[in-house]
């Protein structure tokens, strides 16, 4: 298997209305690192898993309406617990409906909100 991994990171804020969540139930702010791996069983023609500057430019779009926003007020996350967990899928999700053409594999999205605690989601790039 070949990979590779791109980062950026984003800045919001948010609340979780549920009990399960103590004193983040309030509203926090917090800073994750974001890592997007693209992995594959080989590599292309041009011995690439995925053009890296397109990765990046990718990434970076899908980030852009999340960095410094309250998601609280997002009308796409009305409703929704947006936990780190809840976060990967959600940019796997933009990330992969943008590189479909490009990209064919597996692509993990891992968001770091410390230095001790992350959370991933991975999935399949068609």
């Amino acid at each position: 298997m070949y990979a590779v991994k791109i980062r950026e990171h984003i800045m919001i804020a948010h609340s979780f209305n549920s009990p399960t969540f103590g004193p983040a139930q309030k509203l926090h702010g917090a800073t994750y690192v974001v890592d997007a791996e693209f992995i594959a069983p080989d590599i292309d023609k041009d011995n690439i898993v995925v053009d890296i500057a397109l990765a990046h430019e990718v990434l970076k779009e899908v980030l852009q309406p999340l960095n410094y926003q309250n998601l609280d007020e997002l009308p796409q996350f009305e409703g929704k617990l947006t936990t780190t967990e809840f976060l990967a899928n959600h940019i796997h999700g933009a990330i992969a409906k943008r590189v479909s053409g490009s990209f064919k594999g597996d692509l993990k999205v891992t968001l770091g909100e410390s230095h001790v605690a992350w959370a991933s989601y991975q999935g399949k790039v068609d």
